[in-house]
């Protein structure tokens, strides 16, 4: 099932989706980490397949997380720089001790 889904979703077969993954080192191509999201069932959820919602193009693998977080970001660079600025700016060092 997953594979007919991301062939007819994305265009990319199950090995074109390990090829991806394999060049990622197997990790989110944002936070560079391994997913860690699990199903209802316990198992380990695959990177998401993230990609453009204009053109359909796929852009990467993603994690939950940096999945969802673009997402809210309406896909926008602009909001993601000014996300970024904002943390710059308001970062917080650790109090003593």
């Amino acid at each position: 099932m997953r594979e007919a889904r991301l062939l007819a979703t994305y265009g990319l077969t199950a090995e074109d989706f390990d090829a991806m993954a394999e060049v990622q080192g197997w990790v989110c191509a944002v936070c560079e980490q391994p997913e860690d999201k699990v199903s209802e069932a316990g198992a380990l959820l695959p990177l998401s397949v993230d990609h453009c919602h204009s053109t359909s193009r796929v852009r990467g693998l993603l994690c939950h997380r940096c999945n969802t977080a673009i997402g809210l970001l309406r896909d926008d660079p602009v909001v993601a720089d000014r996300v970024a600025e904002y943390l710059r700016l308001n970062q917080l060092t650790k109090p003593p001790g």
